[in-house]
């Protein structure tokens, strides 16, 4: 029988880990007018709806539209008021901050000879001898299994190319000669300012919305709040 303390350190080292940056949330809800409500529904569109409101109430905005209806912070909801747009809360509109960066850990590197396959029925074969990492994060956490062999993830600075199908819970990453060891972090998602994929690079692979994939991430990925 696996006890609680080993299945939360089985979750641990098997989910990635979305990270929402409050100073990047911040800064998005600043300056807008005190009459608008902030959008908490569905969790705050995978930020987290106790994060938004914590925000919106600093920066004195009227009150929320949550999965119930609208509420006003103080006295009673207005006849009628405009609502902070998810993508601009989240930083995925032009002139916002990324205010989400998923990051997985890498769990294992071995060489892939020339002609090996990874990942579910060998879709992936390599051309020429190189080296794997095994990182945390799959689809059971977000990570769309139309992302494989097609994203490319920032690696020890670099950007390197998710090969193969993604697993339930992992990823595989040819790395190449890249220095990579055990417990290293992979940029699956996140600021393009600092070379990580972008949301519309997703979008654009999955045909999702950017709403739609932020509900994904934070509501299966580990999620935590940083500065």
């Amino acid at each position: 029988m696996t006890s609680s303390s080993t299945t939360a350190d089985l979750v641990g080292r098997t989910h990635p880990i979305a990270r929402v940056s409050r100073s990047a949330v911040e800064r998005n809800l600043s300056g807008h007018p005190r009459e608008v409500f902030v959008d908490l529904r569905h969790d705050g569109w995978g930020l987290g709806a106790e994060l938004l409101e914590s925000v919106a109430r600093e920066k004195g905005l009227a009150g929320a539209m949550t999965d119930d209806g609208p509420v006003a912070f103080t006295g009673e909801v207005p006849e009628s008021f405009a609502v902070i747009t998810p993508g601009l809360t989240a930083g995925t509109l032009s002139g916002a901050v990324p205010a989400l960066t998923l990051v997985g850990r890498v769990l294992g590197v071995k060489p892939l000879l020339t002609g090996e396959g990874v990942s579910y029925g060998y879709v992936h074969r390599a051309s020429t001898d190189t080296r794997v990492a095994l990182v945390t994060g799959g689809y059971a956490q977000g990570i769309l299994r139309s992302l494989g062999s097609q994203l490319s993830v920032l690696v020890a600075g670099e950007p390197r190319p998710i090969v193969g199908r993604v697993a339930m819970d992992v990823c595989v990453v040819d790395i190449g000669d890249l220095d990579v060891a055990i417990g290293d972090e992979v940029a699956y998602l996140g600021d393009p300012e600092r070379g990580e994929p972008a949301i519309q690079e997703w979008v654009a692979l999955t045909g999702l919305s950017p709403e739609e994939l932020l509900v994904s991430i934070g509501r299966r990925a580990r999620r935590e709040v940083v500065a």
